[in-house]
């Protein structure tokens, strides 16, 4: 029998970057098995039903007709293999490699039989240093097992978009020949293509993320200045977009960046340096600003309602950004916090999001959005388009993303702008179509 696949690929973890990195290679016409050591996760996509929310992913997997399995032995019928385990942060903010060990430590064991070239490629996000010193080591004895860094741009929500429509391709190299197989895996991929060594393959995710990160925070500190000057940020964050160095994109003031990126990344990278010697600044000032933004929504709730003790305040929003159920870091776990600690009830909704959020939060409410508009007060904390199809006029409503229906709330407070205080200001007609809404 004619094997009719491009190539024999497996995918070790399958979160939603695995998980998109094989559906995609699947749609690109190659053989893929996606490994993965939690058996109801391998269930439910040999099945064919996604076992995270994205957006399309869930479609693409039925088409995709990946095989996932738990036993690492099927890695043998594969020629490339893409470490994709998740790497948390540890308490100090430095990461944890501990899956990245006990997958590399099963993949090493089992490439041992393997007879044939195999190339290794690190797709997870793991700070400079981290492939050579760590991971190269359990391959030493293996003459042709091949190493490449190659990270991950991929954006919660847009995900596997990105995946087939790569901003750039990234491949950090241990040696040329290694490179040119991963080259050609990327063939008929329309971006430009970066080849590079492994420490600065690794160094381009990290610089990547923490940029976008410190302009959020940028948008933020200008957002919560121009806040207390009676000044709408979005005018401003418009006019700046139209700078060609600077850019429309990520200059949408609100309560901050979550997710599983931007702060475990940001404060991986802090510990690195920090183990250098270096201390860098403005990176940890990126990160404490975030922490403080969004209980800026407490500080304007109390204008309102002075004492939360025994009042119901509602949450519309629980993902860390809408189009998936990617709760890690998000910002309503900072208030939730906040509000229980002052005493509040707290109802909230989510389109995705309940169920993951509830495993953190088991003691407060979930309804629906309507029911959330009912409380003494409602903060938007995720911009999920549903969100602008509500009726607010009856609400006292705390906004921290800039959702364009609770202008018609009976008060309605923006985290960084004046909300409907400005009403009768004239603003410019093409304000929010001229601003890039791109989301992270």
């Amino acid at each position: 029998m004619v094997d009719l696949y491009k190539n024999k690929i497996s995918v070790i973890g399958l979160g939603v970057v695995g998980l998109t990195t094989a559906v995609g290679f699947a749609l690109k016409g190659h053989r893929v098995i996606g490994i993965d050591i939690d058996p109801e996760k391998v269930m439910k996509i040999a099945q064919g039903m996604s076992p995270i929310y994205e957006k399309g992913l869930g479609e693409a997997l039925k088409k995709s007709r990946i095989h996932a399995a738990i036993d690492f032995e099927q890695i043998l019928d594969s020629d490339i293999s893409f470490l994709c385990c998740g790497t948390p942060s540890n308490g100090d903010g430095s990461i944890d490699l501990r899956y990245m060990k006990g997958a590399t430590e099963q993949l090493a064991e089992v490439l041992k039989k393997k007879k044939t070239p195999h190339l290794v490629v690190v797709r997870s996000t793991v700070v400079p240093g981290t492939t050579e010193d760590r991971i190269i080591p359990y391959f030493k004895d293996l003459a042709e097992v091949g190493i490449c860094v190659n990270p991950e741009f991929l954006r919660e929500g847009t995900a596997l978009e990105d995946f087939m429509s790569p901003s750039r391709i990234v491949i950090g190299e241990s040696e040329p020949r290694w490179g040119d197989i991963l080259l050609d895996l990327y063939d008929d991929f329309v971006c430009p293509v970066l080849r590079t060594n492994l420490r600065t393959a690794e160094m381009i995710k990290y610089a990547s993320n923490a940029f976008l990160a410190t302009k959020l925070s940028f948008i933020n500190e200008i957002g919560n200045i121009s806040k207390k000057l009676g000044i709408d940020v979005y005018e401003v964050a418009t006019a700046m977009g139209y700078d060609k160095r600077i850019g429309s994109e990520f200059l949408r003031a609100g309560i901050g960046f979550g997710g599983s990126c931007f702060p475990k990344d940001v404060a991986a990278l802090v510990a690195r340096a920090e183990e250098t010697g270096y201390i860098p600044k403005i990176l940890k000032e990126v990160l404490q600003l975030n922490r403080e933004q969004p209980l800026r929504m407490l500080e304007l709730l109390r204008k309102h309602i002075p004492e939360l003790r025994g009042k119901t305040i509602g949450l519309l929003g629980l993902a860390f950004k809408p189009d998936t159920d990617d709760v890690r870091e998000s910002r309503a776990i900072p208030i939730i916090e906040a509000l229980v600690k002052e005493g509040a009830k707290v109802r909230a909704y989510d389109p995705w999001a309940m169920p993951n959020f509830q495993k953190l939060f088991p003691q407060i409410e979930y309804t629906s959005a309507q029911e959330v508009l009912a409380s003494d007060a409602t903060l938007i904390v995720t911009e999920w388009d549903e969100f602008n199809c509500l009726d607010y006029s009856n609400s006292i409503v705390i906004d921290g993303r800039r959702v364009d229906s609770a202008q018609k709330a009976r008060i309605c407070e923006g985290v960084c702008w004046e909300g409907n205080n400005n009403v009768g200001k004239e603003k410019p007609a093409d304000l929010m179509a001229s601003l890039d809404r791109i989301r992270i």
